[in-house]
């Protein structure tokens, strides 16, 4: 049972994310954006301690390591599976190619629910490239069209407290200033499972072949997992043929001119984005 509050070094932490779980608690509960990794489980076992009312979501991206579905079913079985409507297969062949700046895929496949809810986030600043000592305790951001940032973010913009206009929901982030030394050390004292992913070296436990990740990071998720590099290579051969069909024109030949493009050549926003996982 999940009792203490006295980590050294992190208990400040604690006891302030517990009280702001306990203070914004919605009268119908928190809709809990659960996606299974270690910052996941910490909110969730936080979420517990502090006798809140939630249900949580993992939305299934089809993409997903199969450790980590099966970590989910196993060991979270109260977390509601969302499965989307469309696959990314049949997005890539709809929308074209994701990339650092066209995430349709983010969009569709990770950012559904919570509509109208007071969603709980596992979002750290640690997790960005830019990492900030101090930040206000309650902000609310106003974001422009061209300024959308997603839920699943770790960016050094998010605060604790934030509302999005366009989805009517508020969002909590209550352990958005812990370090990863403060994650870990919470789930060791309290004998949290966790995915196994993470001691095989996973830093990160996203989609397989995210664009966000590093090359050498792709190279080695499509070496782990073979069968989603041929899936990638059969979505982007009906993505040209759908492509040729329709009249559009298109600059690669074949399927693996596509993978080769997606995984080496993308211009990227900035050169230090590489570092965020």
């Amino acid at each position: 049972m999940l009792i203490t509050h006295h980590l050294f070094g992190v208990e400040n932490k604690i006891k302030n994310a517990i009280e702001l779980l306990r203070q914004f608690e919605p009268p119908e509960g928190y809709y809990l954006a659960f996606s299974g990794g270690k910052d996941s489980v910490v909110i969730k076992a936080l979420a517990d301690i502090a006798g809140v009312k939630y249900d949580a979501h993992y939305n299934l991206t089809t993409v997903d390591p199969p450790e980590l579905v099966y970590f989910i079913r196993r060991h979270h079985p109260n977390v509601i599976v969302d499965k989307p409507q469309k696959t990314m297969w049949q997005l890539i062949i709809e929308n074209g190619v994701p990339t650092r700046t066209m995430r349709f895929c983010c969009r569709e496949l990770k950012e559904r629910g919570g509509e109208g809810r007071f969603c709980i986030t596992g979002v750290r600043w640690a997790e960005s490239v830019m990492r900030k000592n101090k930040r206000a305790k309650i902000e609310i951001n106003s974001m422009t069209k061209n300024q959308v940032m997603l839920n699943n973010d770790n960016d050094d913009a998010r605060r604790v407290v934030e509302s999005c206009v366009m989805k009517s929901k508020h969002v909590l982030n209550p352990i958005v200033s812990w370090t990863d030394d403060d994650v870990w050390e919470f789930i060791h004292r309290h004998k949290i499972q966790y995915c196994k992913l993470y001691d095989e070296g996973f830093k990160r436990l996203g989609c397989i072949g995210c664009p966000m990740s590093s090359v050498p990071g792709r190279l080695h998720e499509f070496k782990r997992w073979p069968k989603y590099y041929q899936a990638y290579l059969r979505a982007f051969d009906r993505m040209l043929q759908a492509r040729r069909e329709s009249g559009k024109g298109t600059k690669w030949a074949t399927a693996q001119d596509v993978m080769d493009w997606w995984i080496y050549e993308p211009p990227k926003e900035d050169p230090n984005q590489e570092k965020l996982f």
